[in-house]
């Protein structure tokens, strides 16, 4: 079964590494990260023979979860200029993008696998406690509609012409300057929540600290806040000392 899925990732992001130099939009790249993050729950349920009403869960959290998030970059990558972090990545690497592209797309094949083995374990659990699974419904429609509202205020400030080249500070952005990590990162709890009781569950308390890791000092909010600055310059400069990084907070003043 892992060995299945993780070629299955391999696969899908060799074809995407494809479409990449045909296109030279490597913004695919998120796309099929996040169809593979909802892919390979629904195959680990389906395949694995544990408790019926957990398999349905842990699955269909992540499934439905990346599969909003799937539908969402989707409308962006594919209406939309590449992404301005692969262009000065492209810019950067030079005659060597192509290439290096390759092994970037093949790391997040290997992150999409790494990353849904939650449910793996959980679909294998011979038990189900309807609390844990109560709990973790309820934090996944809180984390759910938070960044629901967050990907709406952003998008309606983009739609605004007359807000190009500034930053966004409305509603959930003016606490955050990352509310969406900050709710994607919330719902990671969820896999442990239904883990708790269950014999050698204890690792998954691994899957939001590992997830906060990434998204806190690797490939999300750095990434982002670099591109961020090269476009919006002193105005972002001045959204990151007034503005808390992550979780949603009281503003500080710009001397602070």
């Amino acid at each position: 079964m892992l060995i299945t899925s993780y070629m299955f990732a391999v696969i899908v992001m060799f074809l995407g590494w494809l479409y990449e130099g045909k296109t030279d939009n490597a913004g695919v790249v998120d796309v099929l990260w996040a169809a593979l993050m909802s892919l390979i729950p629904v195959y680990y349920a389906w395949q694995a023979d544990g408790d019926v009403l957990l398999r349905i869960v842990a699955a269909g959290i992540m499934g439905i979860w990346y599969l909003r998030l799937c539908v969402h970059l989707s409308g962006r990558v594919f209406a939309e200029d590449e992404d301005g972090r692969y262009r000065y990545l492209r810019q950067y690497w030079g005659e060597k993008t192509h290439r290096n592209h390759f092994f970037f797309f093949q790391f997040q094949a290997v992150l999409a696998w790494t990353f849904t083995l939650p449910v793996w374990w959980l679909s294998q659990a011979e038990q189900a406690n309807p609390i844990t699974i109560f709990v973790a419904l309820v934090l996944v429609l809180f984390a759910s509609t938070g960044v629901y509202i967050a990907d709406k205020q952003l998008q309606s400030f983009r739609e605004n012409p007359d807000n190009k080249g500034q930053v966004c500070e409305k509603g959930l952005w003016f606490y955050s300057r990352h509310p969406n990590y900050f709710f994607e990162w919330l719902h990671w709890f969820a896999y442990p929540i239904l883990g708790l009781g269950l014999l050698g569950g204890g690792w998954l308390w691994l899957a939001p600290v590992v997830m906060l890791a990434f998204l806190y000092l690797f490939t999300g909010i750095p990434y982002t806040e670099q591109q961020a600055i090269r476009s919006r310059g002193d105005a972002y400069r001045r959204y990151q000392r007034t503005t808390s990084a992550f979780i949603p907070w009281r503003k500080k003043h710009a001397n602070d």
